[in-house]
């Protein structure tokens, strides 16, 4: 590997949200999993959390690069996986339309924030929504959800982010 190259790797990694993650809870279409972690990959996001009955299943065609640099933990209960991001210090948000949802650009996002994505069928458990410190909305303009987190959410979380680094430097 060429100087140059190492450079731009030790940059990229330097630019990765490690007090930023996404939580999917039991969404079964594989190429939704694979979408969200390059998503994730392409916005600086180092790990996603799941909770999956299963082993994870992820297309390894479409995904394989972006699982290089994007860990997956896996839980076996969305309890569990709750639990440990609060242990992290992360307030913890999950995507429901409730009559308390937020718009998820009303956040504070300088705060250590995990975002829970409920299942395509049913959206986020009972569970989630109570154990969550926060409901909100993510508006899906006419794609699917994994296109309106790149367009909006990690975008925005992103330059939220930037922005408050950049006042604090």
């Amino acid at each position: 590997m060429n100087l140059e190259r190492y450079q731009r790797i030790q940059e990229v990694l330097k630019a990765r949200q490690t007090d930023l993650t996404l939580c999917l809870e039991e969404v079964h279409k594989p190429n939704n999993v694979s979408a969200v972690i390059r998503t994730a990959d392409a916005t600086g996001l180092h790990k996603i959390h799941a909770v999956w009955p299963h082993e994870m299943r992820t297309l390894s065609h479409t995904s394989a690069g972006a699982r290089n640099w994007v860990e997956v933990d896996t839980h076996d209960s969305i309890e569990g996986a709750i639990k440990t991001l609060k242990s992290q210090g992360m307030q913890v948000l999950v995507t429901n339309l409730s009559d308390t949802a937020v718009d998820f650009r009303e956040i504070d996002y300088t705060k250590p924030t995990a975002v829970i994505l409920g299942s395509e069928k049913v959206g986020a458990s009972e569970t989630a929504k109570k154990l969550a410190d926060q409901d909100i909305i993510i508006y899906d303009g006419n794609g699917s959800v994994t296109e309106c987190l790149r367009s909006q959410c990690c975008y925005s979380l992103r330059g939220a982010k930037t922005a408050h680094r950049e006042r604090n430097v």
